[in-house]
């Protein structure tokens, strides 16, 4: 992997400095909004600053977008007004011209990169927020997906970390239940891993050699060759999305779900790492929805023992009701002085989130609440609460988690499974001890370069 060639995007002061005065200048009008809707105030207040703050960022794209996105994913986290502004946005960035993609290509493979290639399609196959997929053809005949980076990414995130600081300061006002001053750090240290592909190498071989030998599971297969720091060359696996199955057969809906909760569970027990970004779009399922391949390993979140630990305790004192276990699993989590009031409030959201592993029955996810409202009763009660009990502070490794988990139960939801998920829970932490997981985790980590 050719990583050696000077890094001229790296923290590019130009770029940074152009990047803050853009994002500074919409912050700036948000700000001003702010301020005239709470001196003139009315019932539509909070909806008015949610407004401002969208269009502060819809005019942008890359990582305080990602970040936005991030935020409006976790139901609990945002007031319900500025949740739903955010949803709306927009999340994929219009596509590099043919000419930028020659030049960018060039400056990470060479002037000669069209010789390495069989054929290369110019044109995006799809473009995200960080960065554009190509479909190619290598010289051995295998179809590649060759995901390349938008140039100055870097840039980007540091100065959209900065000014991400400036919207929690401004917005916080709306609600001071939580205490998110952790969450930056967090986004912050996922998002300049998420820009240095030759991690995402390593976290792609880490699960492809923990599903080695699964026909039901597949990973792509990186081309060494042909992948730097911002590009990444990688086997292209066929399938069609998850919503080209909402209509099939129930038997094949919940074949495809238990196949997402053993491909997400399974890696969190046994090594303490999730795939971390819940998007739909990171599945595809080949044929009839036999094999599921997962596409992007940009997001992999590692934990420590004591965090997937904890995770599986709470599991157990929600099942038995154990108030002194349930704070001690808060605490393995992070969360620090929990008083039994709050232990009580952050139940709440973890009875919601446990809700379908606590239920020893087949069932949907929602269990007959309708997908618009599900969660949202649980995210009010919280901030209800935490309005009187706060505001308490959230854990950075609770993030993700609480992201992932909400991602993936969305899947559930679209697919509209039943399954027994108490039975399948059970069956994925039977025999679990930290210990074990230390040594599987660092083994694993180990074998394929990968930090933890």
């Amino acid at each position: 992997m050719s990583d050696d060639a000077p890094d001229p995007e790296r923290n590019r002061l130009t770029g940074r400095v152009q990047r803050f005065a853009k994002v500074g200048a919409g912050l700036a009008g948000a700000g001003a909004a702010y301020g005239a809707n709470r001196l003139f105030g009315g019932d539509e207040t909070e909806v008015r600053n949610a407004r401002a703050l969208k269009a502060a960022l819809g005019q942008l794209k890359g990582p305080l977008m990602k970040a936005a996105q991030m935020f409006a994913t976790v139901p609990d986290l945002l007031p319900p007004e500025l949740a739903a502004e955010l949803t709306e946005l927009q999340t994929n960035a219009p596509a590099m011209g043919r000419p930028f993609v020659r030049r960018r290509m060039a400056a990470e493979l060479g002037p000669d990169w069209t010789a390495k290639f069989k054929s290369f399609d110019l044109d995006a196959a799809a473009a995200a927020s960080l960065g554009q997929v190509h479909r190619a053809t290598g010289l051995d005949g295998r179809g590649l997906a060759v995901k390349l980076q938008y140039p100055e990414m870097q840039s980007a995130v540091e100065s959209d970390l900065g000014q991400l600081r400036a919207v929690f300061a401004l917005f916080r006002r709306m609600d001071k239940a939580l205490d998110p001053s952790e969450i930056v750090d967090e986004i912050g240290d996922r998002l300049r891993e998420e820009l240095d592909y030759t991690r995402e190498v390593k976290a792609m071989r880490l699960y492809s050699r923990f599903f080695e030998g699964r026909a039901d599971i597949g990973t792509p297969e990186p081309v060494d060759a042909l992948c730097t720091r911002r590009l990444l060359t990688m086997t292209w696996l066929d399938g069609r999305g998850l919503m080209a199955f909402k209509d099939a057969p129930l038997e094949t809906r919940n074949r495809i779900a238990a196949l997402l909760f053993e491909a997400w569970w399974g890696p969190m027990i046994k090594l303490g790492v999730i795939h971390g970004d819940p998007h739909l779009g990171n599945y595809t399922f080949g044929g009839e929805a036999e094999r599921l391949n997962l596409l992007d390993f940009g997001c992999v979140r590692i934990f420590p023992p004591r965090f997937v630990a904890g995770v599986v305790r709470l599991f157990h004192a929600l099942s038995s009701d154990d108030r002194a276990e349930q704070k001690a699993a808060y605490e393995s989590w992070g969360f620090r002085g929990i008083s039994d009031d709050l232990v009580e409030v952050l139940n709440l959201w973890a009875r919601f989130i446990y809700g379908p592993l606590l239920d020893d029955r087949v069932r949907t996810v929602a269990d007959g609440v309708k997908p618009g409202a599900y969660g949202r009763r649980e995210a009010f009660q919280v901030r209800q609460a935490l309005k009187d009990k706060g505001p308490v502070r959230i854990p950075r490794e609770f993030v993700f988690m609480d992201r992932a988990a909400i991602g993936l139960g969305s899947a559930f939801l679209h697919l509209e499974a039943e399954l027994n998920w108490r039975q399948l829970f059970e069956a994925s932490v039977q025999g679990f001890s930290e210990a074990a997981l230390a040594k599987r985790q660092g083994e694993a980590l180990g074998a394929v370069g990968l930090e933890g």
